[in-house]
């Protein structure tokens, strides 16, 4: 029998990507499985009910009707109480779930017996990369992050020569040089940007430098500053001050600065404190993409532009979600991959044990994980 996969229209405010594009889905529907996705769901990251029927897929007039028989609901992000009630019991729900601020979430899943995987918690191993979706959002939020800073800076980023003159290159200072920071170095550069980038990683310098960036207070790098997933670990209180005070002495001459520094399951570190922020040059901008964890200015407002000391600090919520169209597809491609490990012969395979699975399971057969 056919595994049936239910993709409903999202409902999260802002929410403009869908977790399954016409591409993957006539993928899915060619290797066996039936695709049924609500009517509009695709429609505001620009994939039409047309390319869905095209793929294969059938339409739902409403999420109930769609996830109703559903196998596998396939959702960008956590579903309401609502939309868990529109689950069968025994199916398996994939989606960002946020796991350790859904505890609700989770119990209702629990209770309706709902299998659930955290998008969240692929492994960081080399057969799970293809699966991999925060990296696949970060590479987007970082792209974004500079467009939205050179936006609100008030002069160009690259140099230019005029008749009026020569135009100065900004200096852009990114702080993190994960996935999101990384693609955020590479887009500076390219816009034209001196492009300068600090992490405490090891491993952050080469990358950064390969990018065309320079690398600042390399003599703060630790090869025990990230754990085995490759993530940064929380500084030791003398480690953070020491990080503090070469961020302060550098940030000082910085046109524009992105902060894209996190720690799993953590509050994002505070790397930029007020007294930093007064002694920037007025005009300056903050974007902090890690605002959704509490940012890593101590003047952030999740969610808000404010002015303070004359700098522009942008609070950055689902970065992502502002470039719909790729983000679904690459975000698609990850569901994709992570569909055609766990169904074979036709058939959900949903083992407990497998390394993946294990990593990514959060309820399962009535129980929180």
């Amino acid at each position: 029998m056919a595994v049936k996969i239910a993709v409903p229209s999202e409902t999260a405010p802002g929410e403009l990507r869908v977790a399954l594009v016409p591409e993957s889905a006539a993928r899915l529907v060619k290797s066996g499985a039936t695709v049924t996705v609500q009517k509009g769901a695709g429609l505001r990251a620009g994939f039409t009910d047309a390319a869905y029927l095209k793929a294969g897929a059938t339409l739902a007039d409403s999420a109930a009707a769609a996830c109703g028989d559903a196998d596998v609901v396939l959702r960008v992000r956590r579903p309401s109480s609502d939309e868990i009630a529109q689950i069968r019991s025994g199916a398996l729900l994939i989606a960002l779930l946020q796991p350790a601020q859904s505890a609700d979430t989770l119990s209702a899943l629990a209770a309706r017996k709902v299998s659930a995987m955290a998008l969240e918690k692929v492994p960081r191993i080399t057969r799970a990369q293809s699966m991999d979706v925060l990296s696949s959002q970060a590479t987007v939020a970082g792209y974004k992050a500079v467009l939205l800073g050179a936006a609100a800076l008030g002069k160009f980023l690259p140099m230019l020569t005029t008749a009026a003159g020569s135009i100065r290159p900004a200096q852009v200072f990114v702080i993190g040089a994960g996935v999101a920071g990384l693609q955020a170095i590479a887009t500076a550069r390219r816009l034209g940007g001196v492009v300068s980038a600090f992490d405490v990683r090891a491993a952050a310098a080469e990358q950064v430098q390969s990018l065309g960036a320079k690398f600042v207070a390399s003599e703060l790098v630790s090869a025990g500053a990230e754990d085995k997933g490759g993530y940064a670990k929380a500084q030791a209180e003398d480690e953070r001050q020491r990080t503090l005070d070469a961020i302060g002495k550098h940030i000082v001459t910085q046109d524009l600065t992105i902060t894209t520094a996190l720690i799993p399951n953590k509050p994002a570190p505070k790397l930029i404190t007020e007294a930093m922020v007064k002694g920037m040059m007025p005009g300056a901008v903050i974007v902090d993409v890690a605002a959704e964890a509490g940012g890593n200015c101590e003047l952030t407002k999740p969610g808000e532009t404010i002015t303070a000391h004359g700098v522009t600090i942008i609070g950055t919520l689902n970065l992502a979600g502002t470039v719909p169209l790729h983000a679904s597809e690459m975000l698609s491609r990850n569901m994709l991959t992570l569909l055609q490990h766990l169904i074979k012969d036709n058939a959900l395979t949903l083992d407990p044990a497998e390394e993946i699975t294990k990593a990514m399971l959060v309820t399962h057969e009535g129980a929180i994980l």
